[in-house]
């Protein structure tokens, strides 16, 4: 039989992946949650951790034992909640990218805020974060640029955006409503770091068009690389949901592919009552990127100057 404790040991060790600091944040001692994770690894008869270098790090059935215990933690404490005082309020995490919750979801958020059956988390995370989140349980909720969707996760497309060069108005490429691929080769651009999906996809194109990109520096965030198109370093590739400041436009590059975000969920999240609303949420508000001063509302329309 496991016990509630060898889960709680298990999830706080699972958080610092660190012994010494788990068994201090749950005041017991360092051989007191070994003991307890060993028990549990025996009871289930699978290995939780190993060792990568000097790192720990979960197996893949770890993480399964690590979202079991805090769904178990989450469906106790909804239980002791709704048995004193009729109802429960709890959290539901909703996990994204800094370009996600800056661009695409703040409309949901809000309405979700407002409406919504539970208070709402956010937790900051890029792709693999996001992901990671969903598995360990951390999150009920993800949004991600990804395409296909994994096998383990549900996915619902809620936008798909175009890429677009964004440079100051001045440039002489800014007279034209679109931009070639072949045009990224000669330009100075801010690149993401070396093996970013972004930057590999870049680099693919541009191949494919018989040219080589030229990196003038590297950002890491389209609010970053955007900053630094207004400081004159170069000009950048962003999704076409980026909002740019005055002295910039936007101009899509039908050539690259299209960047599609998913809602993304565990078919066993739905038990928390609130995933279902802030889906449709989602949905409802998949669209109102457009409306806003965004890369893809500044392009001028057709015989626009």
């Amino acid at each position: 039989m496991m016990k509630m404790e060898w889960l709680e040991g298990f999830a706080m060790f699972a958080e610092h992946l660190n012994f010494t600091h788990a068994a201090r944040a749950l005041h017991i001692s360092q051989p007191a949650l070994h003991a307890q994770i060993r028990r549990l690894s025996e009871t289930l008869g699978v290995t939780l951790y190993g060792r990568e270098g000097r790192r720990l790090r979960l197996t893949a059935e770890g993480e399964q034992v690590l979202r079991f215990a805090r769904q178990t933690a989450e469906r106790s404490e909804a239980f002791v909640e709704r048995l004193r005082t009729g109802h429960s309020r709890q959290p539901l995490v909703l996990a994204a990218g800094e370009g996600a919750l800056l661009y695409l979801l703040g409309d949901a958020i809000k309405a979700f805020a407002a409406r919504g059956p539970a208070p709402l988390r956010l937790l900051t995370r890029d792709r693999d974060g996001t992901l990671q989140a969903l598995r360990r349980g951390e999150a009920h909720v993800g949004v991600a640029v990804i395409d296909p969707v994994p096998d383990d996760l549900e996915g619902r497309v809620l936008a798909e955006i175009p890429q677009a060069l964004v440079m100051p108005r001045a440039h002489p490429l800014a007279r034209r409503r679109t931009v070639g691929v072949a045009a990224l080769a000669e330009l100075p651009l801010v690149l993401p770091p070396e093996g970013r999906p972004q930057r590999e996809t870049l680099a693919r194109a541009v191949a494919a068009e018989g040219g080589r990109l030229r990196p003038a520096v590297e950002a890491t965030g389209w609010e970053l690389a955007i900053h630094f198109v207004t400081l004159g370093l170069g000009l950048a590739v962003v999704n076409g949901c980026c909002r740019l400041p005055r002295g910039l436009v936007g101009r899509v590059v039908p050539g690259l592919p299209r960047v599609r975000y998913q809602a993304l969920y565990r078919p066993d999240a739905q038990e928390h009552g609130g995933v279902t609303a802030l889906l449709a949420m989602l949905h409802e508000h998949r669209g109102d990127w457009r409306e806003r001063r965004s890369v893809a509302a500044a392009t001028p329309r057709k015989g626009a100057a």
